[in-house]
């Protein structure tokens, strides 16, 4: 597999940080702001820190398959995530910490860091890169845009708010779409190109209680192109606001262990 995974270069979720996320559900306010309804999907991801259990499954035109990952993060910028199966990947890991990105391999003990140029690839063959991984900018630090549909316009009862890309904002899409339920729950997220075509869309599903708070027990990203295809990622455990020491914990030793 990690053959495979060279191949398209060495990705949250936190993802996974995607992937290693902190939920936690806004107050509800009787006409939310545009900000606050985007905060709803940005956090997602984000949070003071947290410890999960999670199974991602990737399914391309080559391979299926599905990992059990464990994984840890602390702000908006430290991740640790580890493979606990299949038994051949296990133990193999991915370190975060700001802009850099490390990976181990236990079969040869070697730890890469992931260079400038492979941050578009592909993250352990899934189809979030690792540029994905270390990107912690805010949807409001990049994008401008307004509410263009309320609860009561539409029949899902749904926000949805329009963005575009401010000038100097260092992202690759047109225009990106952003739907949040009424109770402040991230539905979904499409991303557009320049030209308008849609590349990609990010699904939040199966809203489930984790250590007392609200969150997506599913997110799933869908390469436009490509509609046979899907990275899932499902949450399994999650525990909030754990004790983590930074410079230990995120560290090249600990990612070794």
């Amino acid at each position: 597999m990690w053959e495979q995974i060279k191949a398209r270069a060495p990705w949250v979720l936190a993802v996974l940080l995607v992937v290693a996320g902190l939920w936690t559900s806004p107050t509800l306010a009787a006409d939310p702001t545009m900000e606050e309804l985007l905060n709803a999907t940005d956090d997602i991801a984000r949070g003071a820190s947290s410890h999960a259990t999670l199974e991602m499954s990737v399914k391309t035109a080559r391979y299926a398959r599905t990992m059990k990952l464990e994984a840890w993060s602390k702000g908006e910028d430290k991740s640790l995530i580890r493979i606990l199966e299949p038994a051949k990947d296990a133990g193999m890991s991915t370190l975060m910490v700001d802009d850099n990105i490390w990976n181990y391999l236990p079969k040869v003990d070697r730890t890469m860091k992931v260079p400038g140029a492979m941050m578009s690839g592909s993250w352990m063959g899934s189809h979030f890169s690792n540029d994905d991984l270390v990107k912690a900018n805010r949807l409001a630090d990049e994008f401008t845009g307004e509410i263009t549909s309320k609860p009561d316009d539409n029949p899902e009862k749904h926000y949805l708010v329009t963005l575009v890309p401010k000038p100097d904002a260092p992202v690759v899409w047109g225009k990106v779409l952003v739907r949040v339920s009424a109770d402040l729950m991230p539905v979904d997220v499409r991303y557009f190109d320049e030209d308008g075509a849609l590349k990609r869309t990010m699904k939040f599903e199966q809203y489930r209680d984790f250590d007392g708070r609200k969150m997506p027990a599913q997110m799933t990203l869908l390469p436009a192109d490509k509609p046979e295809e899907f990275t899932r990622i499902t949450y399994v455990e999650m525990k909030f606001d754990i004790e983590l020491d930074d410079k230990k914990f995120f560290s090249l030793q600990q990612l070794k262990r």
